[in-house]
């Protein structure tokens, strides 16, 4: 899927400074085109999470400009994000947690009661909407943030290391519904980690990115065919493909340490 997208979102000289004097962005470039799954790959505090709030409009850039598709402003409902977090009110139940953003957003209750029974059944807690996030698993409170992230249609799904402090074996299952979701929902999600495993099992294409200050050090298609099940993670392509950016990212980290 990395074809002549028309871009959702471009980044062009992007730089990030906070008030404590620590830049975390500096000449940072990125093309986010429709229907791609993009992973910004690099070491921790490199920026890949601001890079990530800037395009939610959770940060504004120091320097640098932010364009989306024919010349058009961001919108709330157009963009979903997940949290490194789940992030949930743990005294409200899983559908109530899924309501938020439509409440917020001020939708009727009847149709958005049926949204958020689709959305629940999309990722596999339809027979949890009544559990509060104390009786689930992390796997499980994760799903309930992706739902959340989801109930809202947005063409544009950001996640942020969602998946980090999971066990492997749900890291994994998630991996998989998270590729099936993309795939059946025809979004386009912009993925943070710091995995080389990780990215490479999921991705479209990878931006590695360089230690803090962040740029964009390689972009590297990722061309193994979808769906990517279980084989995949077994197969010598994905190993190769596995070496390759490791490659790419140990240069990147050793070109800023020079």
């Amino acid at each position: 899927m990395t074809g002549k997208q028309a871009s959702v979102v471009t980044l062009r000289g992007v730089g990030k400074t906070f008030g404590n004097g620590v830049t975390a962005l500096d000449g940072f470039n990125l093309d986010i085109r429709d229907g791609e799954f993009v992973t910004l790959l690099g070491p921790s505090g490199c920026g890949k999470s601001t890079a990530l709030r800037i395009v939610a409009g959770l940060s504004e850039p120091t320097s640098g400009d932010v364009a989306w598709r024919d010349g058009g402003e961001r919108k709330a409902g157009d963009i979903g994000f997940v949290f490194q977090e789940p992030t949930l009110m743990p005294w409200a139940t899983v559908r109530d947690n899924v309501h938020l953003p439509l409440r917020l957003s001020g939708a009727d209750r009847k149709p958005a009661r049926a949204r958020i029974a689709a959305t629940l059944d999309r990722v596999g807690l339809s027979e949890f909407a009544n559990a509060y996030p104390r009786e689930l698993s992390g796997g499980m409170k994760m799903r309930v943030s992706i739902a959340r992230a989801l109930v809202t249609d947005p063409k544009l799904l950001l996640m942020d290391e969602p998946f980090a402090a999971l066990d492997e074996i749900t890291r994994f299952r998630l991996n998989n519904d998270v590729l099936a979701l993309w795939r059946a929902l025809g979004e386009t999600v912009v993925f943070v980690t710091h995995s080389v495993f990780e990215s490479v099992y999921l991705s479209s294409r990878i931006v590695v990115m360089t230690s803090r200050p962040g740029r964009v050090f390689a972009d590297i298609p990722i061309d193994a065919p979808y769906p990517r099940e279980e084989k995949f993670r077994t197969s010598a392509d994905y190993a190769a493909l596995c070496r390759r950016v490791s490659d790419a990212l140990a240069q990147a980290m050793a070109e800023k340490a020079a």
